[in-house]
């Protein structure tokens, strides 16, 4: 485990990461967010944003001897029963409010 591969301090540096992300889209209108594929160098901001985001999460996987797919696989199983298909599309509700 490296010096600054701790998993707090990774839980922390993808915490920070995102937020960064986040400043990228933060004031901006729909319309404004909507012509970031159309400039380069904002995109490849965005992306490098994006790519630091990944590699703390793997990172962080990585220490906590996670297996990403496995991970997401199980996630992804558990989004679907919390919402299926028939009660969820179209909304924007929480799976305890879904009828």
């Amino acid at each position: 485990m490296g010096q600054f591969h701790r998993p707090n301090q990774l839980a922390a540096a993808l915490s920070i990461e995102a937020a960064e992300l986040q400043e990228h889209f933060l004031w901006k209108t729909p319309e404004q967010v909507a012509r970031i594929g159309d400039d380069a160098e904002m995109l490849l901001a965005v992306g490098d944003e994006i790519a630091d985001v990944l590699i703390f999460a793997l990172l962080l996987a990585h220490e906590l001897k996670l297996e990403p797919a496995a991970i997401i696989q199980g996630k992804l199983a558990k989004n679907s029963a919390k919402y299926p298909v028939h009660k969820s599309r179209g909304t924007a509700a929480k799976y305890t409010e879904l009828q």
